[in-house]
This record gives structure tokens, sequence and C-alpha cells, in this order.
């Protein structure tokens, strides 16, 4: 999100925030509270209509302002439609962190969330259902965090899938490893898991949390020789984007169906990735078929 890619968020948060949870011990800020008288009155709060027809109708609600201030990785709650604030950092990538803006543990309450190994552990395990697994317990944690009060959002920017082929680059344990076939494999089983989905893929009908696979796409570097992440360019061939970089991004969203994808934060042959029409439209929505 921010400079990462704009993406307007209101139809995440309806999915996300309309969803029926097991409430703990604090109410979580939903959208639509019974309680308000408002709320029969908004097309956006029945859950009956289709999701389409409820994101235009908050969507028609919207000032210009109140749209624009939905375009950060904060956004501030609009208290005249009892929309709550949205947080879209959140990290999970081998287990709920704290590192972001939407989650927050407690020393006396909640002081953490599970820990599993770093993903280019448990990516040598060559397990699909691992990682499914992985996956699914950080939703399960993620969503109880939510309902007691500690994550003000469902979003998490995992997994990282980006082909790590140099040992110097730092982030290389956030990922599956250098092997396309392996990382698109990682990709599919984890969002699954994160997104509640069964491991063959099936939906269920209910988004436990949102997957955003990163950084997409030929990104492996961030302070290296002189270069920096924000101005590097990554010169690919055709050849090496679909055999190497592309996989993992494709399966993410093709099999996992992600809801969510990242733009990295270089330019790939000239063209920053974030302002890229052909990789961000032409490929990852039409082609591919994001629908996030």
């Amino acid at each position: 999100m921010g400079t990462r890619g704009l993406i307007f968020s209101s139809a995440l948060l309806l999915l996300l925030l309309a969803q029926p949870v097991l409430v703990f011990s604090a109410t979580p800020p939903f959208a639509c509270d019974p309680a308000s008288p408002s709320t029969p009155n908004y097309g956006f709060c029945q859950t009956t209509l289709p999701i389409d027809k409820r994101v235009n109708d908050l969507i028609s609600r919207l000032t210009l302002d109140e749209k624009i201030q939905q375009l950060d990785d904060e956004t501030p709650a609009i208290p005249r439609l009892g929309v709550p604030k949205y947080n879209w950092w959140s990290e999970a990538l081998h287990g709920v962190s704290s590192w972001g803006h939407g989650v927050h543990f407690d020393p006396l309450t909640i002081p953490g969330a599970t820990s599993f190994p770093q993903v280019i552990l448990t990516a040598a395990s060559f397990n699909p259902d691992l990682w499914y697994r992985i996956g699914q317990t950080i939703a399960v944690e993620a969503r109880a965090l939510y309902n007691a009060g500690h994550a003000d959002g469902l979003t998490f920017w995992s997994p990282n899938v980006n082909i790590f082929r140099d040992p110097r680059w730092g982030r290389g344990q956030e990922t599956p490893g250098e092997d396309p076939i392996t990382a698109s494999k990682y990709a599919v089983s984890f969002v699954r898991g994160l997104q509640g989905d069964s491991p063959t893929g099936e939906r269920s009908g209910q988004l436990m949390a949102s997957a955003c696979c990163k950084h997409f796409t030929a990104y492996d570097l961030d302070r290296w020789n002189g270069s920096v992440r924000y101005t590097f360019d990554a010169q690919v061939t055709a050849q090496d984007m679909e055999d190497t970089f592309q996989p993992p991004f494709r399966s993410c969203v093709e099999q996992g169906r992600a809801t969510c994808i990242m733009c990295s934060y270089n330019r790939v042959n000239g063209v920053p990735t974030c302002a890229d029409y052909n990789l961000l439209t032409k490929q990852a929505k039409n082609l591919w078929g994001l629908d996030g």
C-alpha cells in the first residue's frame, strides 16, 4: 500500500470486517455496529447483498478526501459511516509479528504469538502440508489477536516468494529459496492456509486473513555496492522473468488465490514496478485473475 501500490481498501475491509468470528474478551472494531441507528439504512451493511453491491454502496457514500485517506497503509476511521480504522501493515512470514502497525502485543495479556522457523528452513522440508498448517496456525492466532483487541487489521504482508539467488541478500531467509518450483508450491500452500481455504483449494466461504505475496517482482536487493532498492533497476530478460521470477507470483494468484500482491521497490527494465501497467494490470489482474 502507499508507495507500494495504491489499492482502494473498501472491498477487502468489507470482506474482513463483516465476517462472523468468535468473540473473546473484547469487541473488535467491526463496521456496521448493530447498536447504531444508521446501520439498517446502509446498503454496505446488508450481508444478504452481493459483495460488489455492498462495495459500490460504500464507495458512493465516501467523499473524495475520505477516498484518498483510504489509500495508505494506515487508513483512518470514518465515524459518520461507522467504518473503523484499518491497518494494512502487519507481518506474518513465520508467525504473527508486531513489526508494523497492525498488531500490538501486551506483556501482561498476550506477549507474543507462535514463532516458526524462518521460511528458508521450513521450505527445506519440501513438505506442502507443513507449509499449509503453518499458514493455518498463523491465521487462527491472527484472528484471536484481532478478537482480543490486539490487532487493527487482518492483512498480512506475507509470504515473501522472491527468488533467493544471492546469499548476500539479508532478507533471503524470509523466502523459500532459489528454486522457482519450490517457491511456487510454497506460495500456494501457505496462502491457502492463511486465508482459510482447504489444502486442495476449496474455498471456505470466509476469509480468515488476507495474504499478500511480495515483492512483485525481480527483487532481491536492499542495499549493496552503492545501490538501494528504491532506485535499483533490475535488468531481466523475458525468458528469465517467465522462468524464474514470475512463477511464484503466478501460483500465488492463480492457485492460492491470494487477495493481494505487493509491488516491489525497484524498477524492472527501466519501469518502476508500482507504476507498471503491463505487470500489474495486464498480467496480474487480467491474465492471472487477481481479484484484490
